[in-house]
Order: structure tokens, then C-alpha cells, then sequence
């Protein structure tokens, strides 16, 4: 059967990387359960236990599942109901002189969960520097536009300017805290190791007759082959699936964070302020040709949508584990936890296209601030006239009524703003007339905007970065086929 008779995500035929694929692949699973088996029998080996070196050899040999094993396995599962014994039988059928010694007093989640932590912990490390890569891209945006005054919008209506460059600076403050935290789950994963069938490690305690000190050592050497620091201290038969909602919670508001800055992206291209990249022969609209609709930023948060809501699912497995554990949680982190990685993946690789080549249209920004700021700039009238001596109250009166002349022509009319050329026409506001034009400056309605955006880009941010030299160095911005 062709795959084009097959339902496919569109997270693996569109929009995810190949390596992250990969590592939530059958052959990749099946063959980190054989790694894991490896290391197992390997360990039991050097703390006594009577395993041949045949049997260890064979294993090491037979590591990557082939294509046969996946169909004996198949049917082994097929007769069995038991994902796990199929493939150890499987493996037997590979490593014959090792057939007997697979899985030696392991449960099913020595290598189920043990690998669930493995792809995690692969995953994130993945896509830290993906999202690095992003941040360093929006540092250098905002760093170049940190002086052009910009709109600001406070209840999407026209507020106080800022500068491109501070707005940009806000969304790269999110984004570092959707890396902080990822880190530090990163940082606090842990492995389950061998720890029996309730966490009790009764079944090694009695492989090694007793000597609970051969456990510690067993699962000493069992962290180091597979690269994490320790174990858990408590495991039932699964580690706590609270580790997953930990993970989630970190990695799913990624999502929250791209939804938010593609949402002010789409917002700025409607304005003709910011688009995103626009390739030469993209076609924006099969019925309108003229269009140049924000596609990549729309899908951005279509992803973002998704993966932020994915927490609930965690939370619910988490909290319906009864005791020591019970199998509702299996089907359901199949789908999740590929999907959140997928999904994290696919909205990083997006972003760093978009945010490594947006669009700024100065002209368009500052016919924007020209609508708006003669209204801004009657505050600074204000202050100008009284210095000459002028009432402040008949001033207020005087602009008001002229603010209200000018707003009609731009609401009723749909004119431009022409409330300075109406104060430099009335006699009332003679004393000032040589000033306006240089109160309108829109840098000087922008504040601290430029050193805000260089100190927090050039302190935290570029601190940060340091720690992603290396992989920022050999980085290229994600070219989107699809």
C-alpha cells in the first residue's frame, strides 16, 4: 500500500526536522529497547552475574533492528499481546546465544520508560539551540532598529512610541524565558535505571543475593552508559509521569510564546509595517495575485495553538496514575510526547526563517506616527506656551478644540491629520509657531527605548547566547520546502 493510502501527520510530512523524526522513529525505539538490554546484561556482567561473553557480543552486534526483526516482532506481538516480550523474543531470534539472559530481571519499563527519558532528554537537546538560534536572530533585529520609532499599541490603539527595536526586544524577554526553563528540565532529568516491577528493586535484590550495594553500582554504571547524572530516588514501576508535566510545562509554552509574536507579526503586515520573508515566485493567494498573506507565521501559530494546550493531556495522565501504576497512561504518550517535541521543532524551524528575514517598511511607520503624533505632541505645546507666559487652562481649551477639528477630517473624512497645521494658523499659538516642528521630533517620543534594547541585548541576552557559541556558529537559518 502506497503511504499516500495512509493517514500521515502532517508533523512528520511537512513541517518537522529529519533528525527529530528520527528520534521518535519505530527503528529508533526498538532499537534503544535492544541498547538498554545491552547495557543491562553488560552491567549484570561486570557485578557477577554469570552471562557469556558470546551472549553479550551477539547482543552488541544485533543492536539495529532490521527490517526482519520489526516483522518477527510483529508477529511474536501478534501472538502475545505484548509489545515488549515481542521484541525480546525477537532479539533472541538475533543474539541466540543470548536468548536467555535478555532482559534479566527487568520489567517492561526498563527499557519503555528508560527510553522515553533517552528520546527526552535527545529532544531537548535539540531543540535548545534551535530556539538559541531564533533568539539570536530577533537580538540582531532588534539591536538594528533599536533607535526607529514605532507606534506603540496599548489595547491595540495607537499609545506611546517605542522603537521597532524595543518591541522586537519584548518578544526575545519571552522567548529567553521559554529557554530558561527548558533548561532547567533539561538540566533536572533524571534516569529510572533497573528498579523492578514496583520500584522496590526486589528482583535485583535477589539476582545479587542480597547485596544492596551491587544495586547502587548497577544503576551507577546503567546512568553512565546512557549519559545521565543519576536515577530518581523513588520509582514505582514507571519514573513519576509529574516528570512529563514538568517537561511539557516547560516545552508547551513555547507555543504560547510563538503564538504571541506571530499574532503581532500578522498585525504589523496588515498595518504594512513588518512582513515576514515573501520569496520572489510565492504565490500569497490562489484567487487574489496581489496578496502577500503572512503564511508562515499563520502556520506558526497554528502549531503554537496546539502545542500550548498540550499540558492538559499531561496533567490528566499524571493525575489519574493509580498507586503504582496503571496502563492508561501508554497510548496516550505514544501520541504526546513525539508530538510535543514535533511540534516544538516545527514551530523553531518557522521562526528561525521568519525571524532572520523580516521585512521592515520605515515609510509606511512613519506615515503611521505622523497620523498620531500631533496629538502626542500637544502636551509639549502645553508646557512651550506656558513658558511664554501663556494660561495653561486657555491653552488646553485652544487645543481641544482644535484636537477635535483635526480628529473629524482623519474619523468623518478620512483625511490626514492636520492638527499642526491648524496651530500654526491660529493666532492663539503665534508665540510657539517657530517650535512645533521640532517638538514633533518622533525621537523624542520614543524615552529610553534604544538603551533599554541595547542593555538587556547586549547584558542577559548575549550572556545567554555565549553558552550556544558553538552550535550558533555552525547554525543556517532553516530553509521551509513546505
Amino acid at each position: 500500500m502506497s503511504t499516500y493510502d495512509k493517514y500521515q501527520t502532517p508533523l512528520s510530512t511537512r513541517y518537522a526536522s529529519q533528525e527529530m523524526m528520527t528520534i521518535f522513529s519505530a527503528r529508533e525505539r526498538a532499537s534503544t529497547w535492544r541498547q538498554l538490554w545491552v547495557w543491562l546484561a553488560e552491567a549484570e556482567k561486570e557485578l557477577g552475574l554469570p552471562i557469556p561473553d558470546e551472549a553479550i557480543e551477539q547482543m552488541r552486534a544485533n543492536v539495529i533492528v532490521s527490517d526482519k526483526a520489526f516483522a518477527v516482532a510483529r508477529d511474536y506481538e501478534a501472538k502475545f499481546r505484548h509489545d515488549v516480550m515481542a521484541h525480546v523474543h525477537a532479539f533472541g531470534e538475533d543474539a541466540p546465544a543470548a536468548a536467555g539472559h535478555i532482559h534479566l530481571g527487568a520489567t517492561s519499563c526498563y527499557v519503555t520508560d528508560n527510553a522515553d527519558l533517552i528520546f527526552i532528554k535527545r529532544a531537548l537537546d535539540l531543540i535548545l539551540p534551535k530556539l538559541a538560534k531564533v533568539i539570536q536572530n530577533l537580538q540582531e533585529f532588534a539591536l538594528k532598529y533599536k533607535d526607529m520609532p514605532t507606534l506603540g499599541f496599548t489595547h491595540y490603539q495607537p499609545a506611546q512610541l517605542i522603537t521597532v527595536g524595543k518591541r522586537a526586544a519584548q518578544w526575545i524577554q519571552e522567548l529567553m524565558m521559554d529557554l530558561e526553563d527548558i533548561e532547567t528540565v533539561r538540566e533536572r532529568l533524571q534516569f529510572r535505571g533497573a528498579q523492578g516491577t514496583t520500584g522496590s528493586q526486589a528482583t535485583f535484590l535477589e539476582l545479587f543475593n542480597g547485596d544492596a550495594s551491587k544495586i547502587v553500582k548497577l544503576n551507577e554504571i546503567l546512568c553512565k552508559k546512557a549519559g545521565f547524572p543519576s536515577t530518581f530516588a523513588i520509582s514505582t514501576q514507571t519514573y513519576t509521569r509529574k516528570v512529563d508535566l514538568r517537561v511539557a510545562n516547560a516545552v508547551c509554552a513555547l507555543g504560547a510564546t510563538a503564538e504571541r509574536i506571530c499574532s503581532d507579526i500578522r498585525h504589523l503586515a496588515n498595518l504594512k509595517e513588518m512582513e515576514e520573508p515573501f520569496e520572489k515566485s510565492q504565490i500569497g493567494s490562489s484567487a487574489m495575485a496581489y496578496k502577500r498573506n503572512p503564511m508562515r507565521s499563520e502556520r506558526i501559530t497554528a502549531l503554537g495553538r496546539k502545542l500550548a494546550r498540550l499540558p492538559a493531556n499531561f496533567t490528566a495522565t499524571f493525575e489519574t496514575q493509580w498507586f503504582e501504576r496503571t496502563l492508561d497512561d501508554s497510548a496516550i504518550r505514544r501520541m504526546d510526547i513525539p508530538e510535543m517535541f514535533l511540534l516544538a521543532d516545527s514551530i523553531l524551524l518557522a521562526l528561525d526563517n521568519v525571524t532572520n528575514g523580516l521585512v521592515i517598511y520605515p515609510n509606511v511607520i512613519r506615515s503611521r506616527i505622523d497620523q498620531e503624533l500631533p496629538f502626542m505632541a500637544t502636551e509639549s505645546i502645553l508646557m512651550k506656551l506656558a513658558q511664554h507666559g501663556v494660561s495653561r487652562q486657555e491653552a488646553h481649551e485652544e487645543i481641544r478644540v482644535l484636537s477635535h477639528q483635526a480628529s473629524d477630517v482623519v474619523k468623518q473624512q478620512g483625511g490626514r491629520n492636520d492638527l499642526l497645521e491648524r496651530i500654526k494658523k491660529t493666532e492663539f499659538f503665534k508665540p510657539v509657531w517657530d517650535e512645533i516642528d521640532s517638538l514633533v521630533d518622533p525621537k523624542l517620543f520614543i524615552g529610553n527605548s534604544p538603551k533599554i534594547v541595547e542593555d538587556y541585548c547586549n547584558g542577559e541576552v548575549a550572556a545567554k547566547l555565549a553558552k550556544y557559541k558553538e552550535s550558533l556558529a555552525t547554525a543556517s537559518t532553516a530553509q521551509l520546502s513546505i
